[in-house]
């Protein structure tokens, strides 16, 4: 057996993960260790003596980082997912006993035909049909959404437990067949009593113990148990004349009281892999997530399948992992078409664009679940090589330039959202993030038809002056207005937008500018979701998680991308920089309060407004600006004290290094560099000549356009304000910006300009624990690889 090979990057992140040999049912296999998974049988073939390794199935060590990176984002989904079920379960429990109450009291009945009859204790009235019926549908209705929960949190069994049934199978039966005629005896407030007593007695697996154990550790218990079965679980609710449920109002208030002193049950959390090769992200969730109850592992390839079931064998988690053999959008069709066999969480992890599997993918998420996305094609996504291809198969035209990454994030966002408006489902990006040839993005899905209505309001199009200097500029295809009922009830109006919001030459240096979407214009992130990610970090174990440092830099770049959304301050706070405000008494823009991250155990995470745009979409590269100019680059510290000094917020993006993504518009930013030039750094003449786009730039005249300016600004804050408190920030906002063109002073006396003082000092950054903000290429084979030549 050879020895095991291991090597590390400057940053610490392991780039090759273990390898070894092993011997495994009289055969010898490669084996390589990720997280707490193994995978055998990776021996590449090789095409001759040269050329890259050819693969049967396909494995990039280079993607560790993603793997990683899913594994937390979806343990802290699950997570949050058991919050929520636990609410809406204690919800239940208190309805079912007001219900009890209400039953003691003296009610007034409706027949079929609105006559009443009085419930008052007469025999005659007890007796009658017509009472009955209504007790009985009114039990019905109660106990529908209680049976629902009871019928999903059936026992998982293992391999050695399906023997033991299979040979106490005639023992089993009766004793189902026994609870059931007890159930149909006893009615649904019976089988909420016999639920309350299991957990009471341990029969159910506890959450409390699974969240105990330390992170990365396998789940132990594969039970997450109820005793009832779904046959019986029909008879109770489907029974056309079923018996009554008796008033026991002392069983309610005992469900009640066992549910508040002990743990709650472990509901049902069902992960689809589709494209799952090796199986080794489908072994990874099972072993890693102590809330994963099955993971169906899926491929096209037989040869994957046959490799899934052994890397499946080999880590003994057959009671969990299912491989199947199938196209990917057949098995998301048939969960679609079997709500039962939707899934919590869908993964979507292709060679290339995952753009043909979204239309099932959407369909096959349960109402509130999550869905992963991988797309490593970014040359059609973020370039403009081949624009056909990109608009094809995202519908979104891509971005020439430094910001083409992050254009093609929200393109592809755009398709999953308009691939689930169809079926009536709303998306929310909780996590979108360009990392090094692919994105990743995580988006939760829920059926709101009214949310998807707010879509257009956050649908695009870009005018980019990509062959001039840069600038570019926003449309949005609609507007949703924030109303209030008469009732307090929130709702939202949608009107078409107004356009064109540019000219067909840039308005700084008059080249053409060129389209670039539809595409999503919406936040990126949730920020609230990031923070429980990066409360996940300092519980981990370094050897598990070989990306920890990266993982912990990029989630804290896309933290502080949210310039304008409440910033929770997570736990693990001192690697979270805040972003820098403004240095005046009150900014046009204030900071948000951060939120406690002690609420963030007890309670769900928040969604953010289904209209909430956002409103400092992408970033400018000061240094294709100095290209521009032909004059030497500010450093990051001048630019954000420049951009800080006159009332702007400005922090990075993290899809690219040295990125600067502020609130400023484009003639502030323009202005800042003229003044570069007029006070630090003067260009050599000649070096622009007419005709370049640097040489309009320069030949605008420095002097206040006030009126236009606070027209457009006025118009702009009536446009965009959301009620009366919205307005009045958006005036303060204008009369900000006016106030500070009146405090020139820099001994030009030229009137009405803008004072830009380059302040290093307020524009350096807090100093903080540092962060691989943005990753070196870790070897010299780095890349996406070549494609898998599997057999069959």
């Amino acid at each position: 057996m050879s020895s095991s090979k291991n090597t590390k990057s400057a940053h610490g992140e392991t780039d090759r993960p273990l390898t070894d040999e092993v011997m495994y049912n009289g055969k010898t296999y490669n084996r390589v260790r990720e997280g707490l998974a193994d995978i055998l049988n990776l021996q590449p073939t090789q095409n001759g003596e040269k050329g890259p390794a050819k693969q049967s199935v396909f494995y990039n060590p280079i993607q560790q980082f993603n793997r990683d990176l899913s594994v937390l984002a979806i343990r802290a989904f699950a997570e949050d997912l058991v919050i929520i079920r636990r609410q809406r379960h204690e919800r239940r429990l208190e309805k079912l006993a007001k219900e009890g109450k209400k039953r003691n009291r003296p009610r007034r009945e409706k027949d079929l035909d609105g006559k009443t009859i009085a419930a008052n204790g007469n025999d005659d009235v007890e007796d009658s049909e017509v009472l009955q019926k209504n007790k009985r549908k009114r039990e019905n209705e109660g106990h529908s959404e209680e049976m629902e929960d009871l019928r999903e949190t059936k026992k998982i069994k293992g391999s050695e437990t399906a023997e033991e049934e299979g040979q106490h199978g005639s023992s089993t039966a009766v004793k189902s067949s026994e609870a059931a005629q007890e159930e149909r005896r006893d009615g649904p407030s019976a089988a909420i009593k016999s639920w309350g007593q299991q957990q009471k007695n341990g029969d159910i697996a506890q959450d409390d113990e699974s969240s105990a154990r330390v992170d990365g550790q396998p789940d132990g218990n594969t039970n997450a148990a109820s005793d009832f079965t779904n046959a019986q679980l029909d008879q109770v609710q489907n029974d056309p004349n079923p018996p009554e449920a008796q008033e026991d109002n002392t069983a309610l208030n005992q469900c009640k009281t066992t549910n508040a002193s002990t743990p709650d049950v472990t509901p049902p959390f069902r992960i689809l892999d589709a494209l799952s090769a090796t199986g080794l992200r489908a072994l990874r969730y099972v072993k890693e997530i102590s809330h994963v109850t099955s993971v169906t592992a899926n491929d096209l390839s037989p040869s994957a399948t046959a490799s899934i079931k052994i890397n499946v064998a080999y880590n003994e988690v057959t009671a969990k992992v299912f491989p199947t053999t199938g196209d990917a959008k057949a098995v998301m069709r048939h969960a679609a078409n079997h709500a039962k066999d939707s899934y919590h969480v869908v993964d979507l992890d292709p060679y290339g664009t995952a753009a043909p599997f979204l239309d099932a993918a959407v369909q096959a998420v349960t109402d509130g679940g999550l869905l992963c996305v991988t797309c490593t094609d970014s040359g059609i996504f973020a370039s403009v090589g081949w624009p056909e291809k990109t608009f094809s198969q995202y519908g979104g035209l891509p971005w020439r330039g430094p910001q083409g990454h992050e254009a093609g994030l929200r393109i592809i966002l755009n398709a999953i959202a308009t691939s689930a408006a169809r079926y009536g489902l709303a998306t929310e990006p909780l996590l979108s993030l360009s990392i090094d040839f692919y994105v990743r993005l995580f988006v939760r899905l829920k059926r709101a038809p009214v949310e998807v209505k707010c879509l257009a309001n956050k649908t695009m199009i870009v005018y980019n002056c990509d062959q001039g200097c840069g600038a570019f500029s926003t449309q949005y295809l609609a507007h949703a207005r924030e109303k209030e009922a008469k009732n307090g009830d929130k709702f939202h109006t949608h009107s078409l937008a107004q356009g064109p919001s540019a000219t067909p030459e840039c308005e700084h240096c008059g080249f053409k500018t060129h389209l670039a979407g539809p595409m999503w214009g919406g936040p990126l992130h949730n920020p609230h979701f990031i923070s429980r990610i990066l409360d996940l970090l300092p519980s981990l174990d370094p050897e598990v998680y070989a990306t920890i440092p990266r993982i912990e830099g990029m989630l804290t770049l896309a933290l502080n991308e949210t310039l304008f959304q409440e910033v929770p301050t997570p736990a693990f706070s001192e690697s979270v920089q805040e972003v820098p405000t403004p240095a005046s008494p009150k900014p046009a823009h204030e900071a948000p309060t951060p939120a406690s991250p002690n609420s963030a155990s007890t309670e769900p995470f928040p969604s953010l407004d289904p209209a909430l745009r956002d409103p400092h979409a992408f970033f400018f590269n000061p240094s294709t600006l100095s290209r521009t100019l032909h004059c030497s680059r500010p450093s990051d510290a001048q630019w954000r004290g420049a951009l800080l000094t006159l009332g702007y917020r400005t922090t990075r993006s993290h899809t690219e290094p040295g990125s600067i993504r502020t609130d400023a518009p484009w003639d502030i930013i323009w202005e800042i560099m003229r003044e570069w030039i007029r006070q630090k750094h003067p260009i050599k003449e000649g070096a622009i000549t007419k005709g370049m786009a640097g040489w309009e730039i320069l030949q605008k005249e420095r002097k206040r356009k006030g009126i236009r300016d606070a027209k457009r600004e006025v118009r702009d804050a009536v446009e965009k304000a959301e009620g009366l408190e919205g307005l009045r920030e958006g005036l303060e906002a204008v009369l900000y910006r006016i106030g500070k063109m009146d405090e020139r002073d820099d001994g030009s006396g030229e009137e009405g300009g803008l004072k830009v003082v380059f302040d290093e000092k307020l524009g350096k950054e807090a100093a903080g624990k540092k962060m691989v903000r943005y990753q070196v290429n870790p070897r010299p084979d780095w890349g996406p690889m070549s494609k898998a030549k599997g057999g069959g």
